[in-house]
């Protein structure tokens, strides 16, 4: 069966290669992905952060080609389970759309969603602000 789930897009005011190579770009995710990036640490070639509630450790992979614009990452929980997040830098002209696919989980309800959408929705609005300072 398919899920819900909701696009989520910005446009940002530089060129798809600047887009990419510093949202693609493991060590930047601190100062715009408040979701991943706090804490976020890189420890024998993995990228990993602390669970905001302290039940483990998170590792977050880049699983590209971050070059062409496809910022796809994955995050790997404690538990096992890891989450896909598709996310593309297009061309607009000489600009770029950001787009992050939001999928709405097995047991994640309709206002969890809801969250986990407007936090990607403030994490690129900070990304188009750094990008265009």
């Amino acid at each position: 069966m398919t899920g819900e789930a909701r696009h989520i897009g910005i446009t940002i005011d530089r060129s798809p290669a600047g887009v990419a190579a510093f949202a693609g770009d493991p060590a930047n995710l601190g100062r715009w992905a408040a979701g991943l990036g706090d804490g976020l640490r890189h420890e024998d070639g993995r990228w990993l952060t602390d669970m905001p509630d302290g039940t483990g450790t998170v590792e977050v992979r880049f699983v590209g080609p971050v070059e062409a614009g496809v910022l796809d990452h994955e995050v790997h929980l404690p538990d096992g389970t890891v989450v896909v997040n598709p996310l593309r830098v297009l061309p607009n002209d000489a600009g770029s759309e950001v787009v992050f696919t939001v999928f709405r989980r097995d047991g994640v309800d309709h206002d969890a969603f809801e969250a986990d959408a407007a936090a990607v929705a403030a994490d690129l609005a900070t990304l188009k602000r750094l990008l265009e300072a």
